[in-house]
């Protein structure tokens, strides 16, 4: 589904990333683990299109996402919910959940999702009328992640879908994240919390100073004694 082949990114004269080859397959869950500034969010953002690509190819369902607006590269079906959240705080819930349908043209099919994203996620029924800044940090994550959704995503990027959040709230995200794969969409994870992350994705790569040094099985990494002892406290 997602081809991303030698990339190549930075911010003025750094070099962030540096020749990067990965893949996802469509029905996956693949994960993307690394130490802060490792180049993560940094990937995910240059292939939504917010970071420019100095080098390389994104292909997405056979087609190159290389020098597209990020809003054409949504319209093909590959969304991002960002690391922070970075919902709109003034807005309401519902109205946040409508912005994350902005490039859709059918109002019909917008309704229906937005009452499938209040059942899946019930507390935001509950809140649909509050401003988004007022949630607590599950709550915004919770609606960082359905409003990605209401795009109608292919493939899912989610960047640190647990920062910050209290162990219940965790557990509560990356089980919405399993049942929407179970669904079939397919999801590039990138997660603080690499042994969560790697007991549900298929697969991982492990991204040091922005490039890839490791590619296996998710459950080979979590049983490689050099990945338990950099990413997994042991």
């Amino acid at each position: 589904m997602l081809q991303v082949t030698d990339l190549r990114a930075g911010y003025g004269a750094i070099e962030v990333l540096k020749g990067i080859s990965l893949r996802v397959d469509e029905g996956e869950i693949v994960t993307l683990i690394g130490a802060n500034g490792a180049g993560k969010t940094s990937t995910l953002m240059t292939i939504c299109g917010l970071v420019l690509a100095r080098g390389g190819d994104m292909v997405f369902e056979g087609k190159s996402l290389r020098g597209l607006p990020a809003h054409e590269i949504v319209q093909r079906g590959l969304v991002q919910s960002p690391e922070g959240r970075k919902i709109f705080p003034r807005l309401t819930v519902q109205e946040n959940l409508e912005m994350g349908a902005f490039t859709r043209r059918d109002p019909a099919g917008v309704a229906t999702d937005r009452e499938r994203m209040f059942a899946l996620f019930p507390i935001l029924a509950e809140r649909r009328a509050q401003p988004g800044g007022t949630l607590s940090g599950g709550e915004q994550q919770m609606l960082a992640v359905a409003r990605a959704l209401m795009a109608r995503p292919r493939l899912l990027l989610l960047d640190e879908p647990s920062l910050g959040l209290a162990p219940l709230v965790v557990a509560r995200i990356f089980a919405v994240i399993k049942q929407l794969n179970a669904d079939g969409v397919t999801i590039l994870l990138v997660e603080q919390n690499a042994r969560m992350a790697l007991k549900l994705a298929h697969r991982g790569y492990v991204l040091e100073t922005g490039a890839i040094t490791l590619h296996d099985k998710a459950s080979a990494l979590l049983a490689n004694p050099s990945i338990q002892a950099a990413y997994l406290g042991e």
